[in-house]
């Protein structure tokens, strides 16, 4: 067997075991990076996934409208460990109580799907 120019025999499988680990390790590192990359989202896309899903109608990057500014939203979450978790079930589940008494609707999966969700939730957190 040769890979790179480098005949290999029976007793190099050794090798070969420690280059498919190193190319799979590469492969991973760039599909991590990717999906990083993709996962953040500027203010002109949150600001359409916002409109799209009636959540501009409440809430405003700065100012309370109905619903609480999205700065503090993430200043009341700053420094939780579970913020991600927690805030994406209040905007899936809805509710009221959090912040006043008005309710939030529910966000189904038909309005804001899981990925705009968790982008949604990446961009609130570092308002």
């Amino acid at each position: 067997m040769r890979v790179l120019g480098v005949s290999y025999s029976k007793p190099n499988q050794e090798v070969r075991m420690k280059i498919r680990v190193a190319a799979l390790s590469v492969a991973g590192a760039f599909a991590l990076s990717s999906f990083a990359a993709s996962a953040a989202i500027d203010d002109k896309k949150a600001q359409e996934i916002m409109t799209k899903a009636g959540c501009a109608a409440c809430h405003h990057v700065d100012k309370k409208l109905v619903g609480p500014a999205y700065k503090e939203v993430a200043k009341k979450h700053k420094g939780k460990k579970d913020a991600a978790a927690v805030l994406a079930k209040k905007i899936r589940d809805g509710g009221a109580g959090a912040y006043g008494q008005i309710p939030m609707p529910p966000n189904p999966p038909a309005r804001l799907s899981d990925t705009d969700l968790k982008a949604m939730v990446e961009w609130v957190l570092s308002k």
